[in-house]
Formats: C-alpha cells, structure tokens, sequence
C-alpha cells in the first residue's frame, strides 16, 4: 500500500510511541510503501533537528538520523509538478496532500487528523 507519512509520526515513533513505531516498521518491512518529496524531507530534519524537542527521547540524535536514513531508503522519492492546494486548515499541511495526490497515495498517516478530516 502506498502511503505518505506525516512527519508526527516519525517524530512519535522516535519518542516510543507503540502505534508509530509500528507504522515505520511497517514501512521498513516493505508492507508500506512510503513517499517522500522535497517539501516532507525538509519538513523531517528541519523537525528532527530540534535538540529541545527530543530532550526526553529514547532515541539520541545519532540514532535518530540513522533511522531516518534508513526509513529514508525505503521512500518512494515522488517529485510534486504543481500545486495542490485544498486549504487545510493549516496551510502548512498541504504539502503532504500534494504528495499523496502526486504519488496516487492509498492513505496519509497522521496524527494530526483535525487538519486533514475535511
């Protein structure tokens, strides 16, 4: 199945959130297929960069850039021609409409379903 991850879930899967960590490996065992384009990917180190986000993270940094690494090789790199814009109630969240409409995604992964539910 392919699908988008929004960046959430890879930061809660880094933190030990159970149901995140289970979608990622989920992807890392192929039985995801996740997309990743330009807009996702600077969105996730710009996140993962965050030193005060993961004060209290399982995970060190080191850690974290090695499983993004290899969730990473397990993308599907989808590059997005135009704009889709459905004006999500966050505008910054359109960016992984598009993906998903760009790489005929079955489901976005969210957890941030108060944007995305219309």
């Amino acid at each position: 199945m392919i699908v988008v991850i929004d960046t959430n879930v890879f930061v809660s899967a880094c933190m030990g959130s159970q149901s995140a960590a289970a979608v990622i490996a989920a992807c890392l065992r192929g039985q995801l297929q996740p997309l990743m384009g330009a807009a996702l990917f600077a969105e996730m180190e710009d996140v993962l960069g965050r030193s005060a986000l993961f004060a209290n993270c399982r995970l060190t940094e080191a850690e974290r850039d090695e499983l993004l690494d290899v969730y990473m090789a397990h993308c599907r790199w989808t590059q997005v021609f135009f704009g889709w814009r459905p004006n999500l109630r966050d505008e910054g969240d359109n960016h992984i409409v598009e993906l998903a409409v760009a790489g005929a995604a079955a489901a976005i992964i969210t957890q941030n379903i108060k944007d995305f539910r219309q």
